[in-house]
């Protein structure tokens, strides 16, 4: 009976963490639906894995081969999943060990999971970096001087903290560049009325950086 409360009360300790931190950090926050349910799902998935594992008895290699089949499941998309929400994903699992590993008094494991909510919460703060950006950016022209390429990126988006040239083509004369870039900030337009070699398109491919 005690085994089955001490259980239960870690269970209510998982489910309130994640859910903390889907539904009060990330939700709204990120506004993706979708993977909504894979957080909760993989984080009770491995709240019940532990707990299993323990229960049966079978010792801590048992239990060390277990969690290492649980986590070779999981695959991560980068072009489907941003880097902010693979971090989500690895705080639902490292909530889902703490709550679940056995011996973890129910504070310890309440102090631990509180520090994590917290450094997620931090670290995605939209205050933070807030001006920070990347987009894939295509050029009608081929800058082949840093500075041209530099002065070319500041103009049309913000003083540029880092590029890499994708692609180069000669033939068409463009360039492809995935620019971090500082974003001008609000009621400036750094942008001239005529530009030579204008942009064909500015492609952003994540939330701030």
């Amino acid at each position: 009976m005690d085994a089955l409360r001490h259980i239960a009360a870690h269970a209510v300790l998982d489910l309130a963490a994640v859910c903390l931190l889907t539904f009060a950090v990330y939700r709204p926050r990120h506004r993706r639906r979708d993977l909504v349910p894979a957080y909760l799902a993989l984080n009770a998935g491995l709240f019940t894995v532990v707990v299993a594992l323990a229960e049966a008895r079978s010792g801590g290699a048992a239990l060390g081969f277990g969690l290492f089949g649980v986590l070779s499941i999981v695959r991560l998309r980068s072009d489907a999943v941003q880097q902010e929400e693979v971090a989500y994903y690895f705080t639902t699992l490292v909530l889902g060990l703490v709550c679940g590993v056995p011996g973890l008094a129910l504070p310890d494991a309440a102090g631990l999971s509180a520090v994590l909510l917290f450094v997620v919460w931090a670290a995605d703060h939209p205050r933070l970096l807030a001006r920070d950006r990347r987009a894939v950016v295509v050029l009608d022209a081929v800058h082949r001087c840093p500075d041209a390429l530099r002065a070319d990126l500041a103009v049309r988006l913000g003083e540029p903290l880092n590029w890499t040239v994708r692609e180069v083509d000669f033939v068409r004369d463009l360039m492809v560049v995935d620019v971090r870039y500082r974003e001008s900030r609000r009621g400036a337009d750094p942008r001239p009325a005529a530009v030579p070699g204008a942009a064909r398109r500015v492609a952003p491919v994540g939330e701030p950086v």
